[in-house]
């Protein structure tokens, strides 16, 4: 837990000074909220300022493959029980949008952080966190992150040591690996839909036996640790065995596991997990995700899916056939500039629907579509997608460029 501190030095206060100008120009230009060139600017002038500008806040930082930005606002909200919150809610999660998001944050008791898988642990020694959420690992922009297995390690190596309370995901066994150096954990049952990263040892190398919802490797012995706080359907089991109902307006079981995992870490602050999950019902939407519009007289629901778990997490809440579904794809820096994860996607899920594709990598999608026998209608645009799709509201699924891309043009 970082100690209280006196006010900014006058370096300190220059380089927040000069960040939020950078940040309000880039806006002026269009170019954004301005967070990660207002960050980049303070840090040049500051190496220093993200530790400086956490040091009077408990912190909790949050990073996973899916569900980072969605568990950091129900945190958020869960903590805003207990005092101020500052928090970087837009999901600019890399060292210059987390210091724009603190440096916003003066008046504020508590620091709830999404942070990067690459930057968690850099993050974790400037900020000296009160905790530390680690919800899953699943490959993921294949061209920039490293091997799961690898990603894991590196999570192990730089958490040894935190005094961080560490909440993590006991069905995930990188997870556990991950955060098993660590000294207090936590441990939360919030399940694992998507297995095909986690079928050999983090720690051998041997194959995982994964009977029922356990799992374990007869090899070496690492297995699934005892979980103290276990998703159970529609509620919350506690540490004392008490069920607390999850009543949340995002949909889904994924959004069910981050509610489990949020509460967890609310109980670490102190926060009891009936108020934590009632301030959760307040959650409608985050960042545009599960947002319902309406564009060209239709409604649109738009659904963010950026790798082959997210997506298995998305088939499993839209609504069924005859349901019209949009799909865009893009691959640019923010996604990933390689599409190879398209092929781990189970597109045979969506048979029965009326597809329409979209995008960048419209084509590339649509190859993957015909391997799996679907029916679906290439457009130019999402103009001529929704005035092809037959009656219904439209299910969108998009990856994160492509979905800003929809955003803008639906007005949301």
């Amino acid at each position: 837990m970082a100690g209280n501190s006196g006010p900014l030095s006058p370096r300190a206060k220059l380089a927040v000074t000069a960040g939020k100008a950078a940040a309000a120009v880039s806006r002026a230009a269009g170019r954004g909220s301005g967070s990660v060139i207002g960050g980049k600017v303070s840090l040049r002038l500051d190496p220093d300022l993200l530790g400086r500008l956490a040091q009077h806040l408990d912190v909790v930082l949050v990073s996973a493959t899916n569900g980072k930005t969605t568990t950091t606002r129900l945190i958020a909200e869960a903590l805003r029980a207990a005092g101020p919150v500052v928090s970087n809610a837009l999901g600019a999660n890399m060292p210059a949008g987390i210091t724009s998001a603190l440096a916003g944050g003066s008046d504020a008791r508590y620091g709830v952080i999404e942070v990067d898988e690459k930057y968690l642990a850099g993050v974790a020694r400037d900020v000296e966190p009160k905790a530390i959420a680690l919800l899953n690992l699943s490959r993921d922009q294949l061209d920039r992150a490293a091997e799961t297995r690898m990603l894991a390690e590196k999570w192990r190596e730089g958490l040894s040591g935190t005094k961080a309370v560490v909440v993590a995901n006991a069905d995930d066994p990188l997870i556990v690996w991950a955060a098993s150096s660590s000294a207090n954990v936590v441990w939360v049952a919030a399940g694992q839909e998507w297995k095909d990263d986690a079928w050999s040892c983090p720690s051998c190398g041997g194959v995982l036996q994964r009977p029922g919802n356990d799992w374990g490797c007869a090899e070496c012995g690492f297995r699934r640790p005892q979980p103290t706080w276990v998703l159970n359907g529609d509620y919350v089991l506690d540490p004392q065995g008490s069920a607390w109902p999850i009543h949340l307006q995002l949909p889904g079981r994924a959004n069910k596991a981050n509610a489990a995992s949020s509460a967890a870490v609310a109980a670490v602050f102190g926060v009891p997990p009936q108020v934590a999950l009632e301030r959760m019902y307040q959650v409608q939407a985050v960042a545009g995700r599960y947002d319902v519009v309406e564009f060209q007289g239709r409604q649109l629901r738009l659904l963010l899916a950026k790798n082959p778990a997210g997506w298995l997490e998305t088939f499993s809440l839209i609504d069924g056939p005859p349901t019209p579904v949009l799909l865009s794809v893009n691959a640019r820096g923010a996604d990933g500039t390689d599409t190879s994860w398209l092929w781990d996607v189970d597109y045979t899920r969506l048979a029965g629907h009326p597809i329409m594709v979209i995008g960048d990598r419209k084509l590339d999608l649509a190859v993957r579509l015909e391997v799996a026998g679907l029916d679906f209608r290439v457009c130019e645009s999402v103009d001529e997608a929704v005035g092809l799709a037959p009656p219904g509201r439209i299910e969108v699924i998009a990856n994160y460029t492509a979905f800003q891309d929809l955003r803008r043009r639906v007005g949301n």
